[in-house]
Formats: structure tokens, sequence, C-alpha cells
């Protein structure tokens, strides 16, 4: 019965979890086993890119989760997965040790740098993988908890709720880019070594993070699928079509809003986590409001509400952003303003809702013969 409510009444969402397992076989095989002169071979650097795309995917499906469900249009949720990215980074550079430029066996290089003589107390624990894997969970929904708890329950809805999760964004831009913060000023975290002892460059190293992406896309997905179809969705549903009707009703609807918002900013979260180590990078551009922005961009492009439509938006855009950046690097935001509005007009469910109209519509009952004069003689003369 779970499954069928799931999984079975999905079609959309299983053939692009399907796609998602296929991928997540051939690609390890045609890496590791298929020859480097051989046409199928699939380099290091395209699986590195497939992961990106894959933490791309979980990043549209946290974001789908509360806008298209529940109506909550947040510009803030790249503030959630640069978040969760400099924990996993902290605890990349805590792995450095004594191999760093400067030599010192606990402060990162850049504190050594700036003379700093001390690590800073918000540093500490995070050479232990456990503990930086729950501050990946904590932070964000920590942060999602207090900002949703005070404009939720100020009533905070719609565009204004939008600009306010968008000056979120842009206040933590401006402070991560200070360099007495204490987590890498304008440069970020990069220079990783190694993950839980293994070389961060290493081809094995880039396939395991390839399909732990490929396995967290999966749970959130099946998570997401939980929510929406169980007796919470249809509130959250109601709360997005009629929110003061089913407040009236006697709903807590901002405490439904509130914990749907804290578990969209966890997967985000989870997401950059996964993103830094194969990037090798993070820093305070990640918390740029025109990432939240094109976030949004995805998931209109594949089809919001659906969930699965979120994580086609993600690949099919970041695809065309990889073409078009190699070959016209300057024409790259007119190709994304440009696909975002015919997107609006022209297929206002996204690329998913194309699949919809190829169906075919049930027949139309015949309608009954209007009596006339001719009608009433004819039945006349056969009597």
């Amino acid at each position: 019965m779970l499954t069928q409510r799931l999984l079975l009444s999905d079609r959309g969402g299983m053939i692009v979890l399907g796609l998602v397992l296929l991928a997540m076989v051939l690609v390890p095989i045609c890496n590791i086993l298929v020859p480097e002169t051989s046409s199928l071979h699939v380099s290091t650097f395209m699986v590195t890119l497939l992961g990106k795309f894959l933490c791309y995917a979980l990043l549209a499906l946290a974001v789908d989760l509360i806008w298209g469900y529940c109506g909550i249009l947040s510009l803030g949720h790249g503030a959630f997965f640069a978040l969760g990215g400099y924990a996993m980074g902290m605890y990349l550079m805590r792995q450095i040790g004594p191999r760093g430029q400067y030599g010192d066996p606990l402060l990162p290089d850049f504190m050594v740098f700036l003379n700093w003589k001390e690590l800073p107390w918000y540093w500490q624990g995070f050479d232990m993988f456990w503990f930086a894997m729950l501050m990946v969970i904590v932070i964000p929904g920590l942060l999602a908890f207090v900002f949703g708890w005070l404009a939720f329950r100020s009533r905070v809805t719609g565009v204004y709720f939008s600009i306010i999760t968008q000056a979120l964004t842009y206040a933590l831009l401006l402070a991560f880019f200070r360099n007495e913060m204490g987590f890498g000023g304008n440069n970020g975290l990069t220079d990783f070594k190694d993950i839980l002892g293994f070389p961060i460059a290493a081809n094995g190293t880039r396939i395991s993070l390839f399909l732990a992406s490929g396995f967290m896309l999966i749970i959130a997905y099946v998570a997401c699928r939980y929510i929406v179809t169980s007796r919470m969705g249809k509130i959250i549903v109601s709360i997005r079509d009629a929110e003061s009707r089913t407040r009236f009703c006697g709903y807590k609807v901002e405490s439904y809003k509130l914990w749907l918002f804290v578990f969209s900013a966890i997967l985000a979260g989870i997401a950059g986590a996964l993103y830094v180590p194969q990037v090798g990078i993070i820093n305070p551009g990640e918390f740029s409001p025109l990432n939240s922005i094109e976030l949004v961009v995805w998931v209109a492009t594949g089809g919001r509400g659906t969930l699965f439509g979120a994580i086609v938006g993600a690949f099919t855009v970041n695809y065309g952003k990889t073409i078009f950046t190699s070959y016209s690097p300057e024409t790259w935001l007119f190709a994304l303003g440009a696909l975002f509005v015919i997107v609006t007009l022209i297929l206002p469910k996204g690329l998913v809702g194309l699949f919809n109209r190829n169906k075919k519509t049930p027949s139309k009952p015949a309608e009954p013969t209007p009596v006339t004069s001719e009608t009433t003689t004819t039945a006349k003369e056969s009597v």
C-alpha cells in the first residue's frame, strides 16, 4: 500500500528515478572498465560534473517541496546550501593538518596568513566527520527554524517573504566576505586533501561521491513523496490554495509551514555538503542572491509541484549552462532569462507538462439530439 502511494502512482517520478539508478550503474562501469580510448568511456571530469548536477537536483527538489506544494517562494535557499557546504569545507580543512602550505598542524593556511594564533571556538569538533555531518543538518535547520518562526508568526507571505529571504542571503554574503569571520574571506575554503582518509582527487573517491549524491537524491525524493501524499501533504496543498480558509478550519498553518521550511533547508544543506568535496572549493559567492533566483528557474523550467520536474529542470538548465558557458559565456545570462520567459509564457507547467499534453483526453459522451418538429413528425409516422 505504501509503495503504491509513493512510487507506483507517480509514473514520472519512477521514470526519473530509474534514469538516476541507471546512471549510477553505468557511469562507474564506463569510467573504470571501459578503456579511455573508447567512445563509451566516461572521464573523471564527467563523473564529477554529473555528481554536481545530482547535488543541484537535490537542491531543486528542496525548493519545489515548499514552493510547488506550499506556495512559499524562498529566494534564500542558496544560503542553506552554502552553509551546508561550509560545514563540510571546515571538516575538509581540518583534515589537511601539517600538509598545508605553512605546515601548521592545527590552523588552516588562511588563518596562519592572517596571523591568527589559535583556532576559533566554532571550528572545534570539525576534525570529526560525524560532528561535521551533524552540523550540516543543524546549522541550516536552526537558521531556517529561527527565521521561519519569526516570519510565519508575523504572517509574512508572498513577495514579502521572498524579499526578506533574499535579504538574509545577501547579509550572509557580506558577512562571509569578511576575513574576521574566520571562514577564509573572499577566497573561501579550498585545497582539500582527503575525506575519511581517502584522497579527494582519486578516481575512486570521485565515483563514491557521485554514488552518494545519487543515493541521497533518491532518499530525499521518496521522503518528499511521503510528505506530499500523506494527510499532512493535503493540508500543505490546502495552505497553498487557500491559507485563510485552512486557518479558519482550525489548522495551525504556521506550524505546518515552519516544519516544511526547516525540512527543505536541511535538504539544501545536505546538497551543499555533497557539492563541496566534488568541486573542491566553497566561497561566499555561493551566497549570491542570483544563485537562489536561478534555483527558482530550474524548478519552473522542469515543472513545479511535481518533484520530479525539479530534477528534470536542474539537469536541463545546468547542462545548457555548461554548453553555453563553453562556447559563449557572455550570453549565458541572456539565454537563462529567455528560457524563463519562454517557460512562463508557453510552458506554464514546465517541461514535464509537455507529456501531459500528449495524453489522450477522454472521449466526451454523445450529445442528445435536440427535439424539433421534424423529429416529432418522424416519430409519429413510425408509430
